[in-house]
């Protein structure tokens, strides 16, 4: 019997987009009211951010669990209950009467994002040849920075003049507009073996990832990335203020812009660029994120040595540029070393360790280091971790053919 064909591919990229817009806004609203609800409930520095890190938790701890499920059921069911679990919790955190709610409420965010983000790219990648995913997946990711910045700036906005309930509130729920139109998707056929699984992957487990030479030094780079760019995240703000003297809302917009822009450059040209090499060779995405995060890195010391202002946020705009070079071309380099059945524990995997290795514990570290010394030194470590990134992608490129191969895609 024919399977029913799937839906179009540019309906599915476009919807994609759209969810993982909602989920970077909603997972960045919280921080943007921050002080309101510090002032509101009360709340020790500590305990406000706990907030944040019980939903980076749950989100690291559910992935492999979803991504066991995305082999026993449907990815667009795993991904349309996930949608569906992060709008109502996020709109719930609108009805939070005091911090032990909101607590509950923002780790069942953390839950339903982990659902969507394990099996998204893999369903994404289905429906396009894999010729173009590093452009398809660099505009799925776009959501990064775009997503990151318009749950800052509705957050901020709605906090400021209607108060953070109703900001929770209404980031949280459009979301569930989009969970019929993602729980109808017709999924492309997979081919499967008489076992059930795919002919490229006989065992379709997490141990199976351990061997995937390729996709262990990808994970080990984007790991070292996201330590530098998570440790950034927290502590630019900040670093603006006290190193060139600017108030704390100034410093979060001139840092949001300067992100916003970068990424949206520097996100599609890694991925066209990774598209065009990897034609002509199959290390061509790991090529450009190793020589985006070299030439990256030296940008990034210069931002944070600069003695002007101007020298500064040049550098800045420069160094994110190149770093975010990295995002279609590694999440890319995923999809291409495992066979279809394994994609989804494949990203679980690896939201799990880049998470566990990378933001959870570098604004920690880092604050410790400024402590130790000052924040303008502390922050020197970040340059270090994208040169380490850049070693692992060039690592990579001895192993990526034949990990490709063997998938047989």
């Amino acid at each position: 019997m024919k399977p029913p064909q799937p839906t179009s591919p540019r309906y599915v990229l476009a919807l994609l987009l759209a969810v993982n817009l909602l989920n970077y806004i909603d997972r960045q609203a919280l921080y943007a009211v921050f002080p309101l609800v510090k002032a509101d409930l009360g709340l020790s520095d500590t305990a406000l951010g706990f907030l944040g890190s019980a939903f980076m938790l749950c989100y690291m701890i559910s992935a492999p669990l979803f991504g066991w499920l995305a082999n026993r059921t449907g990815r667009s069911a795993i991904a349309a209950a996930g949608v569906g679990i992060w709008s109502l919790a996020t709109a719930f955190s609108g009805f939070a009467a005091g911090y032990s709610t909101l607590l509950a409420a923002r780790t069942a965010v953390g839950i339903g994002e982990a659902s969507f983000g394990t099996v998204s790219p893999g369903l994404l990648a289905d429906y396009f040849p894999k010729e173009e995913r590093g452009r398809i997946i660099s505009w799925f990711y776009l959501a990064i920075p775009v997503g990151s910045a318009l749950g800052y700036l509705l957050g901020g906005l709605i906090g400021q003049h209607f108060g953070w309930h109703a900001a929770f509130l209404m980031v949280g729920l459009p979301g569930l507009l989009l969970v019929l139109p993602l729980w109808f998707l017709r999924e492309p056929h997979r081919e499967q073996d008489p076992g059930g699984f795919s002919r490229a992957s006989a065992q379709p487990d997490y141990f199976s990832l351990a061997r995937n030479r390729s996709f262990v030094i990808t994970t080990l780079a984007m790991a070292a990335m996201t330590f530098a760019i998570g440790g950034l995240a927290q502590w630019a703000p900040t670093f603006l203020n006290r190193a060139h003297g600017l108030d704390v809302g100034k410093a979060n917009t001139l840092f949001g812009g300067i992100t916003v822009v970068s990424g949206i450059i520097g996100t599609l040209a890694g991925g066209a660029l990774g598209d065009r090499l990897q034609l002509k060779n199959r290390s061509g995405y790991l090529t450009v994120s190793a020589w985006g995060f070299l030439i990256g890195a030296p940008f990034l010391a210069w931002a944070i040595y600069s003695p002007s202002l101007p020298g500064c946020l040049a550098a800045m705009f420069l160094a994110e540029t190149f770093l975010f070079f990295n995002t279609g071309p590694l999440n890319t380099v995923i999809l291409n070393v495992n066979a279809p059945t394994l994609r989804a524990m494949a990203f679980a995997v690896n939201i799990f360790f880049i998470h566990a290795l990378g933001d959870a514990v570098s604004p920690t570290l880092l604050g410790w280091l400024s402590d130790l010394t000052d924040l303008r030194t502390s922050l020197l470590v970040t340059p270090l971790a994208v040169i380490a990134a850049a070693l692992f992608c060039f690592l990579g490129r001895r192993y990526i053919e034949n990990d490709i191969r063997m998938v047989g895609e």
